[in-house]
C-alpha cells in the first residue's frame, strides 16, 4: 500500500501541463536558409505542416496562424534577428484571441522562453513541450506516465535554475533556508533528484516484470516481430490487418501508440507469432524524450525481426525513413536484427500504379489488404532463418503419442493419414530444441526435410 501511495504521488498532476483549457495557437517556424542547420530532405512548408498536425492532435487546441520567418541561426537568444523579431512580434500582437505561440524548434532555454513570453504576452511552447503534452494526453499505462514524468525532470531543473537566478537578481544574492544550511536551489535540486530516483526505481520494477513476461514468452517459443515507423505511418492498422484482431482501433493522429502492445497472429504456415506495436518516431525530438522511453524500446532488442512501416504518400517519407533508422541505430540493436529489417511501403492505395524504388521493399495497403500475403511470406522466411526453426515432414505411428506430442511442441501444418498401415505423414514447423527432443523420444521415426 505504501508503494502504491508513493507511485500515485509520482503520477499526480504535472506542474508543466498547460492545463485543460482551450489554446488558440500561432505556429512560428524559424526557416534556416543555409548552413548546417538546414535539412536538405525537407522544406519550411512541410516542417510547419507537421507542427500543425501536432497541434491538431490536442483536444481544444486550434491553429490561428502559421508564420514562417527566416533566420540565420535558430540557437541564438531570440531565435531571430532584431528586424525579423520585431516584425514577428507585431504580427503576434495583432492576432485576435491568441493564447500561445508554438515555436517550431526542438527546445528553447527557460531564459529564452521567459523573454519571448514577456515580449509577446502569451505562453510559448517548443516541440519538446508540445510533444510531451501529447504524450501526457495519450498515456494509458503507469509505465508511459512514469516515462513522461522522467522526461519532465530536465525541464523542471531548467525552470528552477531560471527562477532562482531571477530571484537572485531581484534580492541581490542567494538566500539560505532558515537553519538548514542549504540554499533554496540546493533544496529544490535535492527534491528533484529524489523524485527522479523514485521514478527510475519504479520504472526498473516494471522493466523487470516485463523481462519476466518476455522469458515466459520465450519458453513458449513464439517469434516476436517489432513493427516500427514514423508516427502515424499506419503501424497499428498494419498489425490489425496481419492479425485480424478486431479490438485494435487505429487512430489517425500522431503518437496514438505510446505503450508497447503485443498482438498474436499467424503466418501462412500457421506458425503463431507475436506482433509488437511500438511508439512512433518524430524528427527533432530532444534526446531526453527518446531516452525516457528507452525502457519501452528495449523490447525491440529481443525481437526476432523488425518490420519498418513507411507512409509512402508523405512528402517527407525519405526524411522519416532516415529518422527511424537513426533511432534504430542508437538503440544498439544486434547487427543481425538491423541487417534483416523488412521495409513496408504503406498506403499505396493512394498512389496510382505504385512500384517501390527499393527492390526489397513491400508495397501494401494495410487498410485495403493489398500486398499482405507477399509480406507474410517474407516475414515467415525471415522468421525461420532468425529462429532456426525447420519445416519438415515426419512419418508417425497413429497408435503412438507422436501426433499429440507434435501438436503440443510444434506447429502442425498438414496431416496425411495412411489408413492401410495406421501411419500418417505430418508436416510441421519445429524449433531446433524441440526437434532434438523429438529425435531423442522417437528415434525410429522417419524424418524428411522440406
Amino acid at each position: 500500500e505504501e508503494d502504491e501511495a508513493a507511485l500515485e504521488e509520482l503520477l499526480g498532476p504535472s506542474p508543466l501541463a498547460p492545463g485543460p483549457g482551450a489554446q488558440r495557437v500561432a505556429i512560428v517556424h524559424p526557416a534556416v536558409k543555409w548552413g548546417p542547420q538546414k535539412s536538405p530532405l525537407t522544406t519550411a512548408e512541410l516542417q510547419i505542416a507537421e507542427a500543425v498536425a501536432l497541434v491538431d492532435t490536442l483536444q481544444n487546441w486550434t491553429v490561428l496562424d502559421k508564420i514562417i520567418i527566416p533566420t540565420k541561426n535558430r540557437n541564438k537568444k531570440f531565435v531571430f534577428g532584431k528586424g525579423n523579431f520585431q516584425v514577428l512580434t507585431e504580427k503576434i500582437k495583432k492576432l485576435p484571441h491568441v493564447t500561445a505561440v508554438f515555436l517550431n524548434v526542438e527546445r528553447i532555454s527557460s531564459l529564452t522562453k521567459k523573454e519571448l513570453e514577456a515580449a509577446w504576452g502569451v505562453q510559448v511552447f517548443d516541440r519538446y513541450t508540445v510533444v510531451l503534452h501529447i504524450f501526457r494526453c495519450n498515456a494509458q499505462t503507469r509505465e508511459a506516465k512514469l516515462q513522461i514524468a522522467l522526461a519532465e525532470i530536465p525541464l523542471l531543473r531548467s525552470n528552477l535554475k531560471n527562477e532562482v537566478s531571477q530571484q537572485d537578481q531581484q534580492r541581490g544574492g542567494s538566500r539560505y533556508i532558515m537553519g538548514s544550511g542549504e540554499t533554496f536551489l540546493e533544496t529544490q535540486n535535492r527534491v528533484l533528484k529524489d523524485r527522479e530516483l523514485k521514478i527510475r526505481n519504479a520504472l526498473e520494477k516494471l522493466r523487470r516484470k516485463r523481462a519476466l513476461l518476455r522469458t515466459q514468452r520465450r519458453k513458449c517459443e513464439f517469434p516476436m516481430i517489432s513493427v516500427m515507423g514514423y508516427t502515424n505511418c499506419g503501424k497499428t492498422t498494419l498489425i490489425k490487418a496481419l492479425t485480424g484482431e478486431a479490438g485494435l482501433q487505429p487512430r489517425d493522429q500522431l503518437f496514438a501508440t505510446l505503450d508497447i502492445t503485443a498482438h498474436a497472429g499467424y503466418l501462412p504456415s500457421h506458425m503463431a507469432v507475436i506482433y509488437v506495436d511500438t511508439i512512433g518516431f518524430l524528427t527533432d525530438l530532444p534526446h531526453n524524450l527518446v531516452e525516457s522511453f528507452s525502457a519501452t524500446l528495449e523490447e525491440v532488442a529481443y525481437s526476432d525481426l523488425i518490420v519498418h512501416v513507411r507512409d509512402i504518400t508523405h512528402p517527407e517519407t525519405i526524411l522519416q525513413k532516415a529518422t527511424v533508422l537513426s533511432v534504430l541505430r542508437n538503440l544498439n540493436l544486434p547487427s543481425h536484427l538491423l541487417d534483416s529489417v523488412v521495409e513496408v511501403h504503406n498506403k499505396v492505395d493512394l498512389i496510382e500504379s505504385y512500384k517501390p524504388t527499393e527492390e526489397s521493399a513491400f508495397a501494401v495497403s494495410a487498410l485495403h489488404g493489398h500486398g499482405l500475403e507477399e509480406l507474410k511470406q517474407e516475414i515467415e522466411k525471415k522468421i525461420l532463418t532468425a529462429t532456426g526453426k525447420k519445416i519438415l515432414t515426419v512419418n508417425i505411428n497413429l497408435e503412438g503419442p507422436q501426433l499429440s506430442w507434435l501438436y503440443k511442441e510444434a506447429t502442425v501444418q498438414e496431416v496425411e493419414v495412411m489408413p492401410e498401415d495406421g501411419t500418417a505423414r505430418v508436416k510441421v514447423i519445429i524449433s531446433s530444441s524441440a526437434f532434438g527432443r523429438y529425435k531423442n523420444l522417437f528415434p525410429n521415426s522417419k524424418i524428411f526435410m522440406s
